[in-house]
């Protein structure tokens, strides 16, 4: 059965598709970008902001879903600037704290809204 989901505590969807939905008891995540939900406007700062803030995104969509980073098999990792892989590496380690999901990185010539990155994930219940 597919179901929509739809939380306030996450950005709200800014073209033609659901912040995530569920699938049987698979999670399929659109890719965050560093939105704050209680504006709906670009956070500012560097890729650290940007990273914790699409992070936050994503536990909060999870957390719609009565489901946490634990539940997450798979990610995918876009940014402007591969040499930020690093940084972005150690931020997303404190949030796959045991046993992290299998991952893809890729570098992209832009994201929406200038973000520098833009994370998408796949949580099974």
């Amino acid at each position: 059965m597919k179901t929509v989901i739809k939380t306030n505590q996450a950005p709200q969807a800014i073209g033609p598709y659901s912040q995530a939905i569920m699938l049987n008891d698979f999670l399929f995540a659109s890719g965050q970008i560093a939105i704050d939900p209680s504006t709906n406007e670009m956070v500012e700062g560097n890729i650290e902001v940007q990273t914790h803030r699409v992070m936050k995104n994503i536990q909060n969509i999870l957390a719609a879903c009565d489901m946490d980073f634990s539940n997450v098999v798979k990610t995918t990792i876009f940014l402007t600037d591969l040499k930020n892989f690093g940084l972005v590496n150690d931020i997303y380690g404190k949030y796959f704290t045991e046993e992290p999901p299998a991952r893809s990185c890729v570098e992209v010539s832009s994201l929406p809204k200038g973000a520098l990155i833009e994370i998408e994930v796949i949580a099974h219940r």
